[in-house]
């Protein structure tokens, strides 16, 4: 087995030691348990997730600070996602009751039609590492209310914080093999989904991966497959008398989580006569974020991203724009050598011909300054993503164009790219997903709809297409041997 470190980014201090597991051993595990939990009324199963949000609720504090240990993420941040998990309990039972509850539905006379929902068996959630408790809790409760059972396989990146929400299921009772958790990294992750013993998967991560999954299911239907993958989102800024709440917003949807964010702005398209104040403003609020480690004081608005790999190929991706012909505006540096602590970058990309259409995970902006709407709507979709776009500034008329023309999931005016609510739907098009938006929508994905005519007496007749009753019986005495 494969031994697992899990490092503090914000120190380089070890956090916690593990092994990869045995995927298959866990799958069966998790089929042994399903037909028993699927059977529990629903009302045990969602006291059992209660439970389980009362538990998270009394030791938040742990969380919070595990939470910035092991992603670098602020600790005021880390507390925000802490409460986005507790609150998740709550949705995930009015999404499971608004969006696949039992109904009954119009029938003929003496018959009745009705509506339930089945879950799918056993389901892998494969988590990611910038939100590591928020987001596959996000599957893993709605799963869990529907009936599923659960293998967990967190990131390599963050396997404590995974750690920590099992522990929570089993303390509060919840029955063994029902949610299970799988460490590892990318191989046994690979084992995992490929167990054809699993009836589906979660998934939240990088395009690249998420495309691997879309391809090895291609020929398998009958397994359930959510795809939140990630974004090249645009925040286009338009015309605004107020430029400094227009730049607070562009910093926010930049750089938020040290841009590790499948919602944050990764490109600033900016009107011809705006661009001089808008870029101005922008640079001199990003030269103030503070950035430093999650507990310091004063409270920084940013930590690290999450290892020194991620600031390399971030540094590496921010001299690729600058020799491709972008215009540095605010250089991106290492304050830290040996840490992955980064300042944020923005470059003016507007002159480059082919501009890199990827997922830059982290704190840099791409500026591109345009003449008109049409053409910052243009630039805007120019993309093979489209999870979330946003309008600052602007008319009702020019947001309406705006909105009906954009390619994305999550259509924002005035608003930030990022911060979406978990009462609605939240996914993506293209790159940024498969049509199976998670948020208040995983309900739709965690069950699949039955649908029953039933009568509780057997009566039936044949009104057309019958022979004379009379024919049939002369036939009959004519040939005795019919």
């Amino acid at each position: 087995m494969t031994k697992l470190v899990s490092i503090e980014p914000a120190t380089g201090a070890t956090l916690w030691e593990g092994q990869d597991g045995d995927a298959d051993a866990v799958v069966a595990t998790a089929r042994e348990a399903w037909p028993q939990w699927a059977a529990l009324p629903l009302t045990k199963r969602i006291e059992s997730v209660r439970r389980y949000a009362n538990r998270i609720r009394s030791n938040s504090d742990e969380l919070a600070e595990l939470i910035a240990r092991e992603t670098g993420k602020p600790v005021w941040e880390a507390r925000t996602e802490v409460e986005a998990v507790i609150k998740k309990v709550d949705i995930s039972v009015n999404a499971y009751a608004e969006r696949t509850s039992q109904r009954k539905l119009s029938g003929q006379p003496g018959m009745r039609t009705a509506l339930r929902h089945k879950p799918h068996g056993v389901l892998a959630v494969l988590g990611p590492y910038n939100f590591p408790a928020h987001l596959p809790n996000g599957h893993i409760v709605p799963a869990l209310i529907a009936g599923n059972t659960i293998i967990f396989k967190p990131s390599e990146k963050t396997p404590a914080v995974g750690q920590f929400l099992i522990d929570a299921f089993s303390a509060v009772g919840i029955p063994d093999g029902v949610v299970n958790i799988l460490h590892g990294g990318p191989e046994t992750g690979k084992k995992l989904t490929n167990n054809d013993d699993i009836d589906g998967v979660l998934f939240t991560g990088s395009a690249q991966t998420g495309v691997a999954l879309n391809r090895q299911f291609a020929s398998r239907p009958d397994k359930i497959l959510a795809l939140e993958m990630g974004g090249n989102n645009p925040i286009v800024v338009w015309d605004t008398d107020d430029i400094h709440s227009a730049a607070v917003l562009v910093v926010q949807s930049a750089f938020l989580s040290a841009g590790q964010r499948c919602s944050a702005a990764s490109r600033l398209i900016v009107k011809d006569e705006l661009y001089d104040r808008v870029v101005k403003e922008v640079k001199r609020i990003s030269d103030r974020l503070i950035i430093d480690e999650p507990f310091s004081t004063p409270a920084p608005f940013m930590g690290p991203v999450i290892d020194n790999d991620a600031a390399d190929g971030l540094t590496e991706s921010f001299l690729a724009l600058m020799s491709a012909g972008g215009r540095p505006i605010k250089h991106m540096a290492r304050p830290v050598s040996d840490r992955p602590f980064l300042t944020p970058g923005i470059i003016d990309v507007t002159s480059l011909e082919e501009r890199p259409d990827i997922e830059l995970f982290g704190p840099i902006l791409q500026v591109v300054r345009v003449a008109d709407l049409d053409m910052a709507i243009a630039e805007a979709n120019n993309t093979r993503y489209g999870l979330s776009a946003a309008l600052i500034g602007g008319s009702a008329t020019e947001y309406d164009q705006f909105w009906s023309q954009s390619r994305a999931g999550i259509v924002n005016w005035n608003k930030m790219t990022v911060g979406a609510s978990s009462e609605a739907p939240f996914g993506g098009i293209g790159l940024s997903g498969n049509h199976r938006p998670s948020a208040y929508y995983a309900a739709d994905y965690c069950a699949y709809p039955v649908v029953s005519m039933e009568a509780e007496q057997t009566r039936a007749s044949i009104g057309v297409g019958l022979k004379d009753e009379d024919i049939v019986n002369a036939a009959e005495v004519d040939d005795p041997a019919q």
